[in-house]
């Protein structure tokens, strides 16, 4: 009988084990990336983070023709969708890509300007941003139990803006920006699924073509803002720890799309959502830790407000999709995987 039981346990240690693998990747990829990218953006010898985000979306171009390139070579082991350039997909992907290239470059100097610890309260508002904007352009209504998480977000938000502003650290810029890329993410979300027929509902084309788009729409960018005279100027332009570090922020930019589908794929876009919240409760401990600040009680509240205000948004919209017919929990589920994704940028 015990030999006979052993096999469905073994199945569900390994089950639990390769869960607990995935959790803890998404984790270190997504986290690496938030204190990466701020490392890369807070640097005093470059002011040029549109440049950033530009090489960064380039990085993303290559390495998705690296994965069509090894999947050819090893399809048993890696399987990426063949995609050529085609500019009729190219000009269908373009409003989205414009919302993109905002969204991330919103997200970036929102992150360079407040840090890493209030970075989660600054970009709090993406949830908010996705009920106003769904009744707006979709005329989707939103429950009394929604709307509530959605208050209590709004409440973590202000109370965390004040605190800050009583800490002498607030960067009212670094609210502004956090606020705009909050709803360029909720507006990604939307355009996302207008755009997906163009590229036979496939995310890794659809990343294709977005950073290929980005990269054409930020060289223009980089000159009206001055930046490619810091560039010419920059003291570390041949250094090349400097651009191993820009290397490995685009790296890690390109993998927390596949992290974030490895996650849902193993456990639901609900445990994805409550793991991507925990994931930024221990990610402002661990930024508070490392800058060895002090917060106020009431600095604590505001981040578990808003932490708790978006998973119980999660939970309240998890009961709503079970209780309606099969057509829209398919909706809902991208709608939740998109948003996370510029997480990377984290979308």
């Amino acid at each position: 009988m015990a030999l006979m039981g052993s096999g469905p346990e073994e199945s569900f240690l390994h089950r639990s084990l390769r869960i607990a693998a995935v959790v803890a990747l998404y984790w270190f990829i997504s986290i690496t990336m938030v204190f990466l990218n701020n490392y890369l953006l807070d640097n005093k010898d470059l002011e040029a983070p549109l440049f950033v985000t530009f090489f960064q979306c380039l990085v993303s171009v290559v390495l998705c023709c690296v994965m069509q390139l090894l999947a050819k070579m090893c399809p048993w082991l890696i399987d990426f969708p063949p995609v050529r350039f085609d500019l009729k997909t190219s000009r269908e992907v373009l409003p989205l890509s414009v919302v993109f290239i905002s969204m991330i470059t919103f997200n970036n100097l929102c992150l360079k300007n407040v840090g890493v610890a209030f970075y989660t309260v600054g970009r709090s508002l993406t949830t908010v941003f996705n009920v106003l904007l769904s009744y707006v352009i979709l005329k989707q209504t939103t429950s009394l139990q929604a709307i509530v998480c959605c208050g209590i977000i709004l409440g973590g938000f202000w109370l965390g803006v004040d605190q800050e502003g009583l800490a002498g650290s607030l960067s009212w810029s670094g609210v502004f920006f956090g606020v705009i890329a909050s709803a360029c993410v909720s507006l990604n979300a939307i355009y996302t699924k207008k755009v997906m027929p163009a590229v036979d509902g496939n995310i890794w084309k659809l990343s294709y073509y977005n950073n290929i788009n980005a990269c054409v729409l930020f060289l223009p960018l980089i000159f009206i803002f001055g930046e490619f005279g810091r560039l010419v100027s920059f003291s570390r332009a041949f250094d090349m720890g400097f651009w191993g570090m820009m290397i490995l922020g685009g790296v890690f930019g390109f993998a927390i799309g596949y992290v974030t589908g490895l996650q849902i794929k193993f456990t639901s876009p609900l445990t994805h959502n409550v793991s991507g919240t925990a994931k930024a409760c221990a990610q402002t401990v661990i930024a508070v830790l490392y800058e060895s600040s002090t917060k106020s009680a009431l600095w604590w509240t505001s981040n578990m407000m808003v932490l708790g205000g978006s998973s119980a948004y999660t939970v309240v919209k998890s009961r709503e999709m079970k209780g309606t017919p099969h057509k829209v929990p398919q909706d809902s589920t991208k709608e939740k995987l998109l948003p996370e994704e510029k997480d990377n940028p984290d979308v």
